[in-house]
């Protein structure tokens, strides 16, 4: 089987590149990746044409505009790389029979509930970041029936920019960190993400497509719920610099362009009942992160 993987370069696509080349696979799948320094996603027709030269059986989007706060005032770049971009891969795959796999976000939900947000959830993202993300589930899904979304969130790991580095770095430069506690998500590892895309890989390698019975959106988050300050709290903990203090301060006190979910959990039991798929604690796979990096 060829897979086809966009976002090579990236902290998600990294990994997965990783997972997907490893000795379980090598044997069975061909796999060829870009990186942005590749293939320029808004260039919308060479990306057409590399898809259709490609010819994979499987396409992973990992690629995405992440800059949050950037994307208030970026918009269109923002909406080209999310939304644009994958429905030309989405309707390209379609013309090759192709399956595909495409990453999507909490911040697709304003953030009002009090209880892990499902699939079936009401959409409601208030962030220019959030609603591009939307459009390119809505236009995955409308142009290429033989596809999975995928929702995350807080994705890190040991390399690129994300909230783990940045503390990180912080830590080493102060004695004292101010962090939000009043936002709540599910901190997620791209170890833990990868492995769990690995298992919808070997479905559709054993199925030869993602049949009607489990097309759609799913939820893939690590278990548990911690607030930005939690998961600080547990980054520094496990460092060298745990001497480092920890303080707890609010939204309002750290305002950003962009308006961030005060409450984005993921239910991830349709994953479970569906694929028999469950990610680890957040609390175990961050030591696993920071004890493989040591």
């Amino acid at each position: 089987m060829k897979i086809l993987l966009f976002g090579r370069d990236g902290q998600l696509g990294t990994d997965l590149t990783k997972t997907l080349v490893s000795e379980n696979l090598s044997d069975n799948v061909e796999l060829s990746a870009y990186g942005i320094k590749d293939l320029d996603l808004t260039h919308f027709d060479r990306l057409h044409d590399v898809i259709k030269h490609e010819r994979p059986d499987l396409i992973i989007n990992a690629a995405a505009y992440t800059a949050v706060d950037k994307a208030e005032s970026d918009a269109e770049l923002a909406a080209m790389v999310n939304s644009a971009a994958p429905e030309v891969m989405a309707k390209a795959a379609t013309e090759i029979n192709a399956g595909m796999i495409h990453y999507s976000t909490d911040y697709v939900f304003n953030g009002t509930a009090r209880h892990p947000y499902t699939e079936e959830s009401l959409t409601s993202p208030e962030s220019v970041y959030g609603l591009t993300k939307l459009n390119g589930e809505k236009v995955v899904l409308d142009h290429c029936e033989n596809s999975l979304i995928l929702r995350t969130s807080w994705v890190y790991s040991m390399h690129g920019q994300n909230f783990l580095s940045t503390m990180l770095r912080l830590a080493a430069e102060r004695d004292e960190l101010t962090i939000v506690d009043d936002q709540v998500g599910a901190p997620t590892s791209t170890t833990a993400l990868s492995d769990a895309t690995l298992k919808l890989v070997q479905y559709f390698m054993l199925n030869g497509e993602f049949s009607a019975a489990v097309r759609g959106v799913y939820h893939m988050t690590c278990a548990g719920e911690a607030s930005w300050y939690d998961f600080a709290k547990a980054i520094i903990a496990a460092s060298e610099f745990s001497d480092t203090r920890v303080v707890p301060i609010t939204t309002a006190e750290y305002p950003t362009a962009a308006k961030r979910p005060a409450y984005s959990v993921l239910s991830n039991n349709k994953l479970f009942n569906t694929f028999g798929i469950r990610l680890p604690a957040w609390e175990n796979a961050l030591a696993q992160c920071m004890q493989e990096n040591k």
